[in-house]
């Protein structure tokens, strides 16, 4: 790097932290835009494809083959994080929100818009691609493939909305129980995963899992809330962590729980998709290790070179979430055309995929800096558009939403 480039990126992140106000939480900020970036480098490094003999994309996955990239998910499934940090920083917005004479209503209209903008632009823009896409030769399986893994981060922002409103009576249960509030979502969690896992399961119907969707995702959000109201401290933290890894290490020992943290192409169980006991385990771990290291992690983004990365990541945080799939695709569709390209478009089957995935990493990253110069835009507020453009907006939305989900 050049002694001028490395000047002028000093300047800025010196200009950065000169203009953050004293009272910034840099560790929450810190935490966040570590889960924010767990969730591309995770999807880049644990999704593959495999290229048919008519030059289409299939998903596939490493971890089909490779057993021990499991342990990888554990540190890459940072949503407990996220969802805790969310938790935390919603109750401080909603604080000041009330502080300032705002009605409820008109706090979770500002947060839902916020959430909902990129996910409308993201569907909008491939709806429109899609035509295009296919008149250039693409197969439609690969655009099927395409859309499906634009979708796929999607449902988090669908359950992270529904918590986000929640979010009053979450800061109530807090006040009442402090962190024991988040107990009674792990014992609905338990609960389905014994109906559905243990002597019973034969008998369960098959939409019994979708019950643990909301208690699962919400368990970290409550912890968070209960942070932010100061009802959650050291001690408690300690307890999180230690009582967390037990029964992690429990459920998958003894009641032989999947090893990966993520969804496995072929087998029959799943972690995440809802979360089972385990993603609990796991969140409610981090959580614990969080709270504790929270001092320390703010000390080291005083250093404004550390600092600058971590508002840039947490001022694109919906553009990383919607649009980081659309930068993978923008390498791996022009490549299916190639044929067989290493890392790309080969299966993620051998040692030599692997190498050749992460060496594509810092490609992959590049394109989504370059998508996200001109995505998010769709974060901003939508002053400008007129009527008629969001109804366009919505209706290309919808439309994409029926194909990814296969129902047309």
């Amino acid at each position: 790097m050049s002694l001028p480039l490395l000047h002028r990126l000093r300047g800025a992140a010196s200009a950065i932290d000169a203009r953050t106000p004293a009272h910034r939480d840099r560790a929450i900020d810190g935490l966040r835009a570590a889960a924010l970036l767990a969730v591309p480098t995770g999807h880049w490094l644990l999704g593959g494809f495999t290229l048919d003999t008519g030059g289409a994309l299939h998903n596939a996955s490493p971890l089909s083959s490779f057993g021990f990239f499991a342990p990888i998910s554990w540190v890459l499934q940072m949503l407990g994080i996220f969802f805790l940090v969310g938790g935390y920083a919603s109750t401080l917005s909603y604080r000041r929100a009330v502080a300032r004479g705002e009605s409820t209503g008109a706090w979770l209209r500002g947060r839902l818009a916020r959430l909902g903008r990129p996910v409308l632009g993201v569907t909008a823009v491939w709806a429109a691609l899609l035509p295009v896409l296919y008149t250039l030769g693409v197969p439609g399986t690969t655009l099927r493939t395409a859309s499906t893994l634009v979708i796929q981060p999607l449902w988090f922002v669908g359950v992270y909305t529904v918590i986000t409103a929640l979010t009053p009576w979450c800061i109530r249960a807090a006040q009442r129980l402090g962190a024991w509030a988040a107990l009674p979502l792990v014992g609905s969690v338990a609960l389905v995963d014994f109906l559905r896992y243990g002597p019973f399961a034969e008998g369960m119907p098959s939409w019994l899992s979708l019950l643990n969707l909301l208690p699962g995702w919400m368990f970290a959000y409550q912890l968070g809330v209960s942070w932010g109201e100061k009802r959650l401290g050291g001690r408690a933290a300690w307890l999180l962590l230690a009582g967390g890894t037990a029964l992690f290490a429990a459920l998958l020992l003894a009641f032989h729980y999947p090893a990966s943290m993520v969804g496995v192409p072929g087998e029959a169980r799943t972690n995440s998709h809802p979360p089972s006991l385990l993603v609990l385990a796991l969140a409610a771990a981090q959580s614990g290790a969080a709270i504790l290291l929270r001092d320390r992690i703010g000390r080291l983004l005083r250093r404004p070179a550390l600092w600058a990365p971590v508002v840039v990541v947490n001022l694109s945080a919906m553009t990383i979430l919607c649009w980081h799939q659309t930068a993978l695709l923008a390498a791996a569709v022009p490549g299916s055309f190639l044929g067989a390209v290493p890392g790309l478009t080969t299966g993620p089957d051998t040692l030599g995929w692997i190498a050749a995935r992460i060496a594509w990493l810092p490609v992959l990253a590049a394109l989504l800096v370059l998508i996200g110069r001109y995505a998010r835009g769709f974060e901003a507020p939508w002053k400008h558009r007129s009527h008629a453009r969001r109804a366009l907006a919505g209706v290309l939305a919808a439309g994409f939403a029926v194909f990814a989900l296969g129902l047309a």
